[in-house]
């Protein structure tokens, strides 16, 4: 068989572009918000990072079980049990209804940990409140993830696009409108980009349950009667899931302590790293679409039995990567100090964030290949149900990566530019990991991949 077909890149893109085009979206939207925090000062635009990223560390685990549903429901579409499909959705309701009153407590008690890493004092309240909202709205997160993964399942990607552009095309003017009180508006600031973004994520979910519950797609997938626990199918969902959850906790989690532990250097610091990541995400968000796009394509040949098929799926996945995300770090390379000046606060703090951002660029270009080679591994990976070791992998090396950070940063008391190119270091390494597992051949062997398709 081929390692590489035009068929399956023409199918894989046809899968995935629209899921990038609905990352690209989601990053347009949190750079778009960054981007407004600093018209007002360094302080806001350090807030905005720690806050938005603490409050999807509290999520993470829920959010990354739920995301799972894509890989279920392709694997039951891959099978022909199209009336399944939409039970996942059901047990994706189930389990975001179920971690509301954990979520809740977390937005209560969460807004300590700012102050407790020793943040400035100006930059503390703001993180609160910013965390705080963002909290309250979780729930709809989860269940816009739910919708989101099903579609993304059964193929239809162009309906997640469709609703992430109509809420991003919502969340831009509306957050300017709330955040600088236009039209009548009071002038909410941080708290206005966060209300903005629940708004625009309930406005989605409308978009998604208008396709959902047409009489047409109603009739096909059996919707009626999918609006019922299915203890099979939520098993299965627990025992993927899961493992998928943890990992995706653990990451955020361990990203999140290490971004915590570098904002205690300070607001330029803080600064600085906000700017680089407001790039890296418009980088790597939307290779997150092309990850939900592989593991649902992966998914579906592992239902249909067809695994034959997974060597062109991933060298149609690195043809697409690469390109994309080698072209942006050309990019990157070439105009990194126009890049950092976008977020020019106009103030004499600038100058020295200008300096450390200019220089953490240029490890922001060295690990793009190696998150583009992570995602492409763990989208197949994940599809074909592998996630205990991507789970166990990603924590070990993530965690490991985080006592190095407290050692130089706490007990070394090194600069900041050590600190960075450990974190670099890190993702060059996982990509590594994640290739010797992918060439392995060990994921792919039947009576592995028979368990995960037992319910």
């Amino acid at each position: 068989m081929k390692i590489v077909s035009m068929t399956t890149l023409r199918d894989l893109l046809r899968l995935s572009l629209p899921m990038i085009v609905s990352q690209g979206a989601f990053a347009a939207m949190v750079f778009t918000d960054r981007l407004f925090m600093s018209y007002i000062d360094a302080a806001h635009i350090a807030a905005a990072l720690g806050g938005g990223v603490a409050s999807f560390v509290c999520f993470s685990l829920f959010m990354g079980v739920i995301a799972y549903g894509n890989a279920l429901v392709a694997q039951y579409y891959g099978t022909g049990e199209l009336a399944k499909c939409p039970r996942v959705v059901t047990q994706g309701v189930l389990i975001a209804l179920g971690s509301a009153p954990v979520l809740f407590v977390l937005a209560y008690y969460g807004v300590e940990v700012f102050e407790l890493m020793g943040h400035d004092p100006a930059q503390v309240p703001l993180e609160q409140l910013y965390f705080q909202i963002l909290m309250l709205g979780s729930l709809p997160t989860l269940l816009k993830a739910s919708l989101a993964s099903y579609f993304t399942g059964i193929g239809r990607t162009r309906v997640v696009m469709v609703a992430d552009l109509l809420g991003t095309a919502l969340n831009i003017p509306l957050s300017w409108v709330l955040i600088f009180g236009k039209l009548g508006f009071p002038e909410l600031g941080i708290a206005g980009a966060a209300l903005g973004t629940i708004v625009a994520t309930l406005f989605s979910i409308g978009v998604f349950l208008s396709f959902y519950l047409s009489k047409k797609h109603m009739r096909r997938f059996n919707v009626a009667q999918s609006l019922r626990y299915d203890r099979g199918i939520m098993r299965r969902y627990l025992r993927l899931g899961l493992p998928s959850g943890l990992e995706s906790f653990m990451g955020i989690a361990t990203f999140n302590l290490f971004l915590l532990l570098f904002q205690s250097y300070g607001v330029v610091e803080g600064a600085a790293m906000a700017i680089v990541f407001n790039w890296d995400f418009l980088s790597f968000i939307p290779m997150v679409g092309l990850n939900i796009g592989v593991m649902s394509l992966i998914g579906r040949f592992v239902g249909a039995g067809d695994l034959g098929r997974a060597n062109q799926v991933i060298s149609s996945g690195f043809i697409i990567a690469f390109a994309y995300s080698g072209l942006l770090a050309i990019l990157f390379l070439i105009f990194r100090e126009q890049l950092v000046s976008v977020f020019d606060t106009h103030d004499a703090e600038f100058a020295d964030v200008r300096r450390l951002a200019n220089h953490m660029m240029f490890g922001l270009v060295t690990y793009m290949l190696a998150d583009a080679t992570i995602l492409v591994t763990g989208g197949v990976l994940r599809g074909a149900g592998d996630t205990r070791w991507i789970m166990l992998t990603s924590t070990i090396v993530h965690w490991l990566m985080l006592v190095a950070q407290y050692v130089v940063i706490v007990l070394f008391e090194q600069g900041p530019r050590v600190s960075w190119w450990i974190f670099v270091s890190m993702i060059l390494v996982l990509a590594v990991i994640y290739l010797r597992r992918l060439f392995s051949d060990v994921w792919r062997q039947p009576d592995r991949l028979a368990r995960v398709m037992q319910e």
